[in-house]
């Protein structure tokens, strides 16, 4: 991340990952209330295409993307498009009303799952034509590799990816070499520096699982991708209980036994574990891009680290893929495609200004002099980037049942599980299987 306030972005989408959830359960289907029309309607009124856009950074975003939805001049008659930016705090319960009511959005950013809940409600307008668009025009070629193929369906691609959000290993330099440590290539290497950083006084594998804080969460599921794990099969049925993952979580929980995890974690809010990081008792862990900015320590100490290897040699970490979607209420199918070809062709200025901090889709975008500025992010897109993998891993398309499965209480139940070493890894999994088994079924 380049600008100081842009993590803001990342707590808040996660944020909404999870809040998509429960707000998901107070309001009824939108089914009930017919389909949408592309008609006209809410979004058709005025003939304008209208721009839904969520605060993913600070004002200064809001302002460029704005600036970018109003410069847009349409051609051949199609509408052009108005911008609106949605708070975050009952964003869910926001576009529910509104779509219900045709009064919503054409074309709009949101939670990493919406577009899987709204399509499974027969209110998205599926993007086969805009990836034709983008065929044609060069930027198809220009997506990193494997970001575009979690949003494609039997019926289509449901929604347009347009910045990930991958976790990755952080370290501490000057505690490394204050423990002597080597920095860990696999899981044995981890476990020998843990103990190393433990003699003096840091923790080798930093997270938090408090209230509203997902780093816990992604930490395990990180570390079941990375030994070739996963929560689903390959066409996407429940498999918590896979051997990878029992060895995983018992690798966990050999970290725990050894003080590498800090006892005290499992109570850790996101602020509580800024602060661990500031104050150095953080040496190695799992966080978002852009933790140099959130812990205000942009002195090289904290550098973004190698990815590490499982024990049967898998390498891979968890990402998540923040999307643009469209909407079957619209002035025209066309004047929605037409914009959003357009906005994704002026995502470059928003990397430009500094004012996104996620990483980019785009591989022009990790070119432009003012990312390569970052090392960290240049090592993040080079580095982890090509190994991540999404939560529906192992497979590999997203769908809506992952909302209700990231957000269910019984993940973070088992989260706080296994980083408290409070049973056995098999026990653990078992209830966290049934867990996901009661959403997948409803």
């Amino acid at each position: 991340m380049t600008n100081p306030n842009s993590t803001t972005a990342t707590s808040v989408s996660r944020r909404g990952f999870l809040g998509l959830t429960a707000a998901a359960a107070a309001v009824p289907l939108l089914a009930a209330c017919g389909a949408g029309s592309s008609q006209g309607g809410g979004s058709g009124a005025g003939g304008t295409v209208k721009f839904w856009d969520m605060p993913w950074g600070p004002a200064a975003y809001t302002d460029a993307a704005k600036k970018i939805t109003e410069s847009y001049a349409p051609e051949g008659g199609k509408a052009r498009a108005t911008y609106q930016s949605i708070p975050w705090n009952n964003y869910y319960q926001t576009f529910s009303s509104a779509i219900a009511s045709k009064t919503g959005p054409a074309v709009s950013t949101g939670a990493g799952f919406q577009a899987f809940q709204f399509e499974e409600q027969n209110q998205i307008a599926y993007a086969d034509k805009v990836v034709e668009e983008l065929k044609k025009n060069g930027m198809f070629d220009d997506f990193l590799p494997g970001v575009l193929e979690p949003f494609a369906s039997d019926k289509g691609y449901i929604a347009i990816p347009w910045q990930l959000d991958p976790r990755v290993f952080w370290y501490r330099k000057s505690l490394f070499e204050q423990a002597g440590a080597e920095l860990p290539k696999d899981w044995p290497t981890l476990l020998e520096a843990g103990k190393k950083l433990k003699a003096i006084g840091a923790f080798g594998f930093g997270t938090g699982a408090g209230a509203g804080n997902n780093i816990g969460t992604q930490s395990v599921v990180q570390m079941l991708l990375n030994n070739g794990g996963g929560l689903f099969t390959k066409d996407g049925q429940p498999d918590a209980l896979n051997d990878r993952n029992v060895e995983a979580v018992e690798f966990i929980r050999e970290l725990v036994s050894n003080g590498i995890v800090d006892p005290a974690a499992v109570s850790y809010n996101e602020d509580s574990l800024t602060s661990q990081w500031k104050d150095k008792k953080i040496a190695f862990g799992l966080h978002s891009p852009g933790l140099t900015e959130r812990t205000g320590d942009t002195s090289g100490d904290i550098l973004v680290a190698d990815p590490i290897a499982g024990p049967h040699g898998d390498k891979a970490t968890l990402t998540y893929g923040n999307n643009i979607m469209m909407y079957k209420n619209t002035p025209s199918q066309e004047s929605s495609e037409a914009f959003l070809v357009y906005y994704l062709g002026q995502l470059k200025e928003l990397w430009k200004q500094g004012v996104v901090g996620a990483m980019p889709v785009f591989k022009s975008i990790t070119e432009l002099p003012e990312f390569q500025k970052d090392a960290n992010n240049v090592k993040i897109i080079k580095d982890w980037q090509p190994i991540s993998k999404t939560f529906s891993a192992q497979g590999t398309r997203l769908f809506a049942a992952l909302a209700a499965v990231e957000g269910g209480q019984f993940l973070g139940q088992f989260t706080q599980t296994v980083l408290g070493g409070k049973t056995d890894a098999k026990s653990a999994l078992r209830d966290l299987q049934s867990g996901i088994e009661s959403v997948m079924k409803k």
